[in-house]
């Protein structure tokens, strides 16, 4: 059935339960697991382009130690499941389109990722990254579903 699963992680408490039922299904299936988390810019305006670079800097630095941090920990759990699994950060500034490049850079027959299931109004608003990877994936997406309704 499937034999390569992408899971997407921004980091939060549901992408890890996500992360975690895409390697349980992962080891099920026998199938690797590319676990991928993707880095938006820095937006800012109005600022001096001193004061810009600082806190450029000072972002990219925790936003890739937070990154690496939450792909250690999948790895950590890949591996202790026995699931063969990479880990990759990129950087954009549309998290959906980085989502489905990487899975089909990565030749990756379903994505596993997480909804907070926003509806109504709530949930145009947000503007969903895993409703942006439905939409426009044409890979097979498994939603975990959060418990806001």
């Amino acid at each position: 059935m499937f034999k390569h699963l992408l899971l997407p992680t921004d980091g939060s408490p549901l992408s890890a339960r996500a992360i975690d039922q895409g390697l349980r299904l992962a080891q099920q299936l026998g199938a690797h697991a590319s676990i991928v988390t993707v880095l938006e810019p820095l937006r800012a305006f109005n600022a001096s382009s001193e004061l810009l670079a600082d806190v450029r800097e000072s972002f990219e630095k925790s936003s890739r130690e937070a990154a690496d941090r939450t792909l250690q920990a999948a790895a950590d759990q890949a591996a202790a499941l026995g699931v063969p699994a990479t880990t990759t950060v990129v950087t954009g500034s549309q998290p959906h389109r980085q989502i489905i490049e990487a899975a089909g850079e990565g030749g990756c027959d379903l994505i596993v990722m997480a909804s907070h299931g926003r509806r109504g109004v709530s949930g145009l608003l947000v503007g969903s990254v895993t409703q942006k990877v439905l939409t426009h994936s044409s890979v097979p997406v498994l939603v975990i579903r959060g418990d806001e309704r």
